[in-house]
């Protein structure tokens, strides 16, 4: 039996840029998707400077442990343990992470412990250090595909060739790929490796695998040996 990989895309859009970004994603891979909304509705972030999402990055600022210091969100519903891969669309607000998209992930973030982790950000101008930043502070314990993809407000129309270009760098076909499921009657010569290339099989020596994780089997034959990503 074999099964895919899933991933799901986190977004939030102000002024449209991530929303364009997100939907040249949607023809690219297939995701599972959660638009963030603020609860309060109708607020003019643009007004005065953008003075709003200053001020909300400001208390996130200074006090980034304290739930009180995130905007009120829509409540969402997800499953984080149907997915292999979360990929965080994100504009940026005064050289940080919006703070809706904050909000989501200060809840949610450590339930993508172990996940494949992409971060796509849209900015003005500024350099997207400081949004990484936040991520890898909300979403302490992911796996964060390297490099993030950077699209100025400027590029947003070449999106599609930017994502296509940034897929094959980060590698996405094989953690999307298909994945066996196995059992316990594996050979003796197979060998199991973790994520992190740790080996947990050998011969007859087993180390009891968690259910649901994500492992690299390596079984070898007389004249070749093969490997491949498996579910356990």
């Amino acid at each position: 039996m074999a099964i895919s990989a899933k991933t799901l895309l986190v977004y939030y859009s102000y002024t449209n840029n991530v929303h364009t970004i997100v939907t040249a994603l949607q023809s690219q891979i297939e995701a599972d998707v959660i638009s963030i909304e603020p609860t309060e509705k109708g607020l003019d972030y643009a007004a005065d400077n953008y003075a709003i999402g200053s001020a909300q990055i400001s208390a996130i600022r200074a006090n980034p442990d304290d739930a009180g210091s995130y905007p009120a969100i829509d409540p969402v519903t997800v499953n984080l343990d149907k997915y292999d891969t979360v990929i965080v669309a994100a504009p940026l607000w005064w050289s940080n992470m919006a703070a809706p998209l904050q909000t989501f992930l200060f809840g949610h973030g450590k339930e993508m412990a172990g996940k494949n982790i992409g971060l796509i950000v849209s900015s003005a101008s500024s350099g997207i250090s400081g949004v990484e930043a936040d991520a890898h502070r909300l979403i302490p314990e992911g796996r964060f595909l390297s490099p993030s993809l950077w699209i100025k407000s400027s590029q947003t129309s070449n999106a599609a060739s930017m994502i296509t270009n940034w897929l094959k760098e980060v590698g996405y076909s094989n953690l999307s790929a298909i994945y066996d499921v196995i059992g316990d009657d594996m050979p003796e010569n197979t060998r199991i490796f973790d994520l992190s290339g740790n080996l947990i099989k050998h011969g007859e020596d087993m180390i009891l695998l968690p259910h649901g994780g994500i492992y690299i089997v390596q079984s070898a034959g007389a004249k070749n040996a093969t490997s491949k990503k498996i579910i356990w």
